[in-house]
């Protein structure tokens, strides 16, 4: 390895380490089975790790970082959904039965996870952006839509997601 490409990568990791969390939310969001999210995160840190030369240090890389994670996530999610036309639908209680337990996430956030799993993916991507506590411009920025757009497209799914919580803890 060359003293440039040594730098690269180790740029390329110290950006990595400092934003990995978003791997894992971005993840988190389009999977539920561990052993899936693993992969997706694998899969994003690949396509990260092939765009990376092409990396702009004037832009915000959580940004740049998000953009392409989601774009992943939703290129997977499609995959998979052509995938599951052709096969036959396994009855989803199947899958949460024989999944490991999450020590690590409370109930409330469990709910959150799947609560937010039922919207289409575009929402799916805007109300994880929105936890991230990103502003409105981040996410526009990063969605490629109007800042009014996010404002109201993000209300309407707090009040879904309001809505849903509120009946799943009457139960």
């Amino acid at each position: 390895m060359t003293v440039s490409e040594n730098k690269l990568s180790d740029a390329f990791l110290q950006h990595l380490a400092e934003n990995k969390g978003i791997l894992y939310k971005v993840a988190r969001s389009y999977k539920r089975d561990e052993e899936e999210v693993k992969d997706l995160i694998q899969e994003i840190t690949i396509q990260v790790w092939k765009a990376y030369p092409s990396y702009q240090p004037t832009l915000k890389f959580s940004t740049w970082l998000y953009r392409i994670a989601l774009n992943v996530a939703i290129s997977s999610y499609r995959k998979e959904s052509k995938r599951a036309a052709i096969n036959t639908k396994m009855d989803d209680r199947f899958v949460e039965i024989a999944a490991p337990a999450e020590t690590t996430l409370n109930e409330n956030v469990r709910q959150l996870y799947s609560l937010i799993s039922e919207f289409k993916h575009f929402d799916r991507a805007l109300m994880l952006l929105y936890l991230e506590e990103k502003s409105y411009a981040e996410i526009a920025e990063i969605m490629g839509i109007t800042v009014s757009n996010v404002a109201t497209k993000l209300n309407r799914l707090k009040s879904t997601l309001k809505e849903k919580f509120t009946l799943l803890n009457q139960k």
